[in-house]
């Protein structure tokens, strides 16, 4: 159900899953660097799931986001939202708002609901509450994916800013609360956890995303030229959203040293863009005519 896109692919789907997986052990498998209380070298598992908003102590909230991370991207044309709602597809003309998210949720859910997943539904749920609940949960997790929609972004600023605002005044959001908005923004970083990794793995996703929406532009399913802004167009990724939301998994304290992590890797690459970026770009275009030469 994945199609053979440059970016959105399997392999993209994969790796978001792998960071996920990544971040959820994080705040699971506990050391003495992570923030949590021990006594004696023993964890107070009630101050764990406190710390954690009670996503360590729920399993299905656990599994939802994973399976969340695999799905998240089916069917993805290799264009984005905008374009859809252009084009008119009859995606868009049912979907109105986050069409290639809302498709992939469509996609996947009927795929769950077949006859040949009767004995994975059976170890996701057992009731029809936790069934409400199991898609309520990949239903805001794979939504939460659909950055470009500035509404959707700024509703989500400012339930963060509300629930973890450095401030004296008591904060009264709930664990429940705060475990959706915390949820959101590990999908989030594990969307784009090619930036926040080692450089040469950036460097190859980046390519990979740049050769998908070059590719669109040049079958006329793009308005303007990537290339005569990609270079300063990531720049700006870096310091409006991959740095902030680095900065963000820090902020809230629980996922300890990965935080700090991807926010070294984050900034470390940002630095390395600047100076290389440009060069990049000419050698994208030139590989991209060698791959599609008549």
């Amino acid at each position: 159900m994945y199609r053979d896109n440059p970016f959105h692919n399997f392999e993209h789907a994969s790796h978001v899953t792998s960071s996920v997986k990544k971040l959820l052990t994080r705040i699971v498998n506990v050391d003495a660097g992570n923030g949590l209380k021990m006594s004696n070298n023993r964890v107070d598992l009630a101050d764990m799931a406190g710390h954690s908003y009670g996503i360590t102590s729920d399993p299905l909230t656990q599994f939802s986001v994973v399976f969340s991370a695999i799905i998240h991207d089916m069917d993805h044309p290799g264009v984005p939202n905008a374009q859809l709602v252009k084009e008119n597809t009859r995606r868009a003309q049912i979907f109105k708002k986050s069409v290639a998210e809302q498709n992939s949720v469509e996609l996947a859910w009927a795929m769950l609901m077949g006859n040949e997943y009767d004995a994975l539904r059976a170890c996701i749920y057992h009731t029809e509450e936790d069934l409400r609940r199991f898609r309520q949960l990949v239903v805001n997790t794979v939504m939460a994916t659909d950055i470009v929609d500035k509404e959707l972004q700024a509703l989500r600023k400012a339930r963060w800013e509300t629930a973890f605002a450095d401030t004296l005044v008591h904060n009264e959001t709930s664990d429940d609360c705060k475990a959706t908005i915390v949820i959101e923004h590990l999908i989030q970083a594990s969307d784009v956890s090619h930036t926040m990794q080692h450089w040469h793995i950036y460097k190859s996703w980046n390519q990979n995303f740049f050769m998908e929406c070059y590719g669109a532009y040049k079958s006329g399913r793009a308005e303007s030229d990537p290339s005569e802004n990609w270079y300063r167009g990531e720049i700006g990724f870096f310091d409006f959203y991959v740095i902030p939301l680095a900065k963000k998994l820090d902020s809230c304290g629980v996922f300890g040293v990965s935080s700090h992590e991807y926010l070294s890797y984050a900034t470390s690459n940002r630095a390395e863009w600047s100076r290389e970026g440009e060069k990049l770009v000419q050698q994208y275009l030139a590989k991209y005519e060698e791959m599609n030469q008549d």
